[in-house]
C-alpha cells in the first residue's frame, strides 16, 4: 500500500493522512476509490455503517453504458452520436444536472472506466437482450447493459460476512437470468435457463466454490481490486464533517475504532456515500412520504450530502427518486421492488375505483411517477390483480418464501377470494366496476392490443413478457380463480437528489462556482439521468463513470 502517515493529537484524536478520502463503499465509492489507487494514489474509504456495499451490492448489478467496449468488441452497432442522441430524447434539460457538457462527460469516459476495470482484473458480461428502456426513440438500443460475470467470495475472505450482498442474490446468477427464469416453467426457453443455472451451481460446489452474482458479484470484484491495490476501508466511520481551509476542502472527520479521526487528504475528498434514502425528515420534507417503501441501504441518511450543504454546496433533483411499485414491507420482511411480475400475463395494477391508471409494463420509473401523479386525482390504495395462471405458469420472486406470504395476507397487503367480485368486496372496490375494468382488458388480451395503454407495444415490454401467449406476450386474460391483490406502493431503488456536480463531477455552490478539492458521484449527487432511466443500469453505469472521472481528474490536479 501507498505511504499513509498518521500520528496522535490528542487522548481521543488521531490525524492521519492520505492522497484521496472516498466517503462510502457502493459503486460510485469504489469506482472512484479503484482509478486514484491504480494512479499511485493512497486512499482511504470511510463507510458509515458496519457493513460495506451500500445499495450497489442489493442491487441488479447492472451498468448501462451505452458504445460500451463490449459493444464495440461484439459489433452491437452502438455509436457517440447515437448514445447522445438518445439522451437527449430520453433526459431532455431537467437543470443543470442534466447538461450537454455531463452527458457527453458520461458517454465519452464509458470506455475508460471499462478498460481499466478490465485491466485491473473485473470481468464482465453484456446483457446482450436487454432492451433500453425507450428503444423505440431515436438512439434506443438492445443490449447496452453490462455486469460482473459470478464472482467466487472465497477471494475476498471475512470481507464478505460484512457485505450487503448478503441482502441481495447470494448465488450465481445474472440479471440476464431472471426474464428467462420467471418462466422457466413454462416455456423451453426458460426451462434450458433453469437448467444452465443448476449447473452452474453444481460446478461451483464441484469447484469448492460460493458465488454470487449481480450486485454482490459486482461489489465483490470492486473490493477485490480494491484490496490488490492497497485501499483502506473503514467500517462504522461515518463522515459528518469535510474540512476546509482557504475555500478548499482538505479532509474530512470521522470517528474510527472509538476515537474521533481527523483524516487529511492531499488532492481530495470524492463522496460516494448514497442518497436520503431512509430519512424520514427529509423525505417528507421532499418528497411527501416517510420512504419506508425504498429497497435501498438502510444506511442512505443523506450525510454526505448534508455535509456538502455546510460548505455551500448546491443540491438538485432532491424531489426525486428512482420510482418503482413495490409491495410494501411488513413486519421485519422489507418491500419487494417489482419488476417482472407485472409484465407476465393475467395481471394488471388498479387504483382505489377499480380502474387501471398505466401500462403495468412500462419502465419501473415511469410507472412510480404514474402512481405518485395518479394518487393526487384517486386516493387511496393500489392493488396488482391476478388470476391463479399468474402464481402457477411464473416464478414470482415476491412469493418464493411463504413466510412473507403469510405476514402479507394477515397485514392485508395480500387477498384473496373465488371470484372477482369477492375480491372486489375485500378491497373495498365496487365489484361492478372492477368486473369492467378486467372485461375490458380481457378483449385487449384476446385481440393483442391495449387501446388505452399501449401495453406490449414497445420491445421493452415484450422482454418480460411470455413468448408462447398470443397475440400479445404481456397480455392474459384475467378469468379463472382464485384471484388474488397484493398491495402495491410508490416505493423506489433509492433517492436520485443530492449534491450538484460538473462533468469533471467536482461540486458546485448555488452560483455555479467549484468549490476545490471536493468531488461527488452516485445516489449523493444529483443524476445526470434527470427525472428519468434510460436503460437498465442508469444508477450504477454513471455512478462508476462519475467516480472514474472525479479520481481521474484530482490524479491529474488539473485546473478549469
Amino acid at each position: 500500500m501507498q505511504t499513509e502517515k498518521s500520528r496522535t493529537t490528542g487522548q481521543d484524536a488521531t490525524e492521519h493522512s492520505y492522497d484521496v478520502v472516498v466517503v462510502g463503499s457502493g459503486a460510485a465509492a469504489f469506482a472512484a476509490a479503484v482509478t486514484a489507487a491504480d494512479a499511485g494514489l493512497s486512499v482511504l474509504m470511510c463507510e458509515s455503517t458496519d457493513r460495506w456495499g451500500g445499495s450497489s451490492a442489493m442491487s441488479g448489478g447492472g451498468l448501462w453504458l451505452p458504445n460500451n467496449p463490449l459493444m464495440q468488441r461484439d459489433g452491437a452497432g452502438d455509436s457517440r452520436e447515437e448514445a447522445l442522441a438518445y439522451l437527449e430524447e430520453t433526459i431532455g434539460d431537467a437543470g443543470p444536472a442534466t447538461s450537454r457538457a455531463r452527458k457527453e462527460a458520461f458517454v465519452d469516459n464509458i470506455g475508460s472506466f471499462v478498460d481499466l476495470t478490465e485491466r485491473l482484473g473485473m470481468r464482465y458480461a453484456r446483457g446482450a437482450d436487454y432492451p433500453d428502456y425507450y428503444p423505440e426513440l431515436p438512439g434506443g438500443k438492445v443490449g447496452r447493459a453490462i455486469e460482473v460475470e459470478p464472482f467466487d467470495i472465497g477471494q475476498i475472505g471475512a470481507w464478505w460476512k460484512s457485505s450487503r450482498g448478503q441482502d441481495g442474490v447470494p448465488a450465481p446468477v445474472k440479471t440476464d437470468d431472471f426474464w428467462l427464469l420467471q418462466r422457466a416453467w413454462s416455456t423451453p426457453g426458460g426451462m434450458i435457463r433453469g437448467a444452465q443455472v443448476v449447473g452452474r451451481l453444481v460446478a461451483m460446489l464441484a469447484r469448492r466454490q460460493h458465488q454470487v452474482g449481480m450486485g454482490a458479484a459486482l461489489m465483490s470484484s470492486f473490493l477485490h481490486v480494491a484490496q490488490r491495490l492497497g485501499v483502506e476501508l473503514w467500517l462504522s466511520a461515518p463522515v459528518e464533517v469535510l474540512l476546509v481551509e482557504d475555500d478548499r476542502v482538505v479532509g474530512v472527520r470521522t470517528r474510527h475504532e472509538g476515537r474521533e479521526v481527523t483524516v487529511r487528504a492531499t488532492k481530495g475528498v470524492v463522496l460516494g456515500g448514497g442518497g436520503f434514502d431512509h430519512n424520514e425528515a427529509w423525505r417528507e420534507e421532499h418528497q411527501g412520504i416517510d420512504g419506508s417503501a425504498s429497497s435501498g441501504s438502510k444506511g442512505n441518511l443523506g450525510t454526505a450530502i448534508e455535509a456538502a450543504q455546510q460548505i455551500g454546496a448546491a443540491v438538485d433533483l432532491m424531489e426525486d427518486a428512482w420510482w418503482g411499485g413495490s409491495i410494501p414491507p411488513v413486519g421485519d420482511h422489507g418491500p419487494a421492488f417489482l419488476v417482472s411480475e407485472r409484465s407476465v400475463p393475467h395481471s394488471i395494477i388498479v387504483d382505489a375505483a377499480g380502474d387501471r391508471f398505466a401500462n403495468e409494463s412500462e419502465s419501473y420509473v415511469d410507472l412510480g411517477h404514474h402512481m405518485r401523479d395518479h394518487a393526487e386525482e384517486v386516493p387511496g390504495r393500489y392493488w396488482m390483480v391476478t388470476d391463479v395462471r399468474h402464481a402457477v405458469k411464473y416464478m414470482r420472486s415476491y412469493a418464493l418464501d411463504p413466510r412473507v406470504t403469510t405476514a402479507r395476507t394477515k397485514a392485508g397487503i395480500r387477498r384473496i377470494a373465488p371470484t372477482l367480485g369477492e375480491l372486489a368486496g375485500k378491497l373495498g372496490i365496487d365489484a361492478a366496476r372492477l368486473e369492467a375494468t378486467v372485461e375490458r382488458f380481457n378483449g385487449f388480451a384476446r385481440t393483442g392490443i391495449d387501446q388505452d395503454f399501449g401495453r406490449g407495444n414497445s420491445v421493452y415490454d415484450r422482454y418480460y413478457g411470455d413468448p408462447l401467449v398470443r397475440p400479445n406476450n404481456n397480455l392474459g386474460t384475467i378469468e379463472r380463480g382464485p384471484f388474488t391483490a397484493v398491495e402495491i406502493v410508490a416505493g423506489d431503488l433509492g433517492t436520485k437528489g443530492g449534491v450538484l456536480t460538473d462533468e469533471h463531477a467536482r461540486v458546485l455552490r448555488e452560483d455555479g462556482s467549484v468549490i476545490e478539492g471536493l468531488y461527488a458521484s452516485g445516489n449523493c449527487s444529483a443524476s445526470v439521468m434527470g427525472h428519468t432511466y434510460p436503460g437498465p443500469g442508469s444508477t450504477l453505469g454513471p455512478a462508476c463513470v462519475f467516480g472514474h472521472i472525479a479520481a481521474r481528474h484530482l490524479a491529474d490536479g488539473t485546473k478549469e
